[in-house]
């Protein structure tokens, strides 16, 4: 998901938390960000530190194979 900001054409991330990626410890969450051609994730404890950013395909074919571990 995106979010329009004041300039046209300019775009800030939505980031949302996975109801998955914790167990039972609220801080380990991972965050995931879409954009027209990519998905971005991110670890909720180092929000400024790095992110990755997958194509629309690579993301495809990781979530049914990361959902079958």
């Amino acid at each position: 998901m995106i979010r329009r900001t004041s300039a046209p054409g300019d775009y800030e991330l939505a980031w949302f938390k996975s109801s998955y990626s914790s167990n039972g410890n609220e801080g380990d969450c991972v965050e995931v960000a879409t954009a027209p051609d990519s998905v971005h994730v991110r670890d909720s404890k180092n929000l400024p530190g790095p992110q990755l950013t997958f194509g629309e395909h690579a993301w495809a074919g990781f979530v049914p194979y990361a959902a079958g571990r």
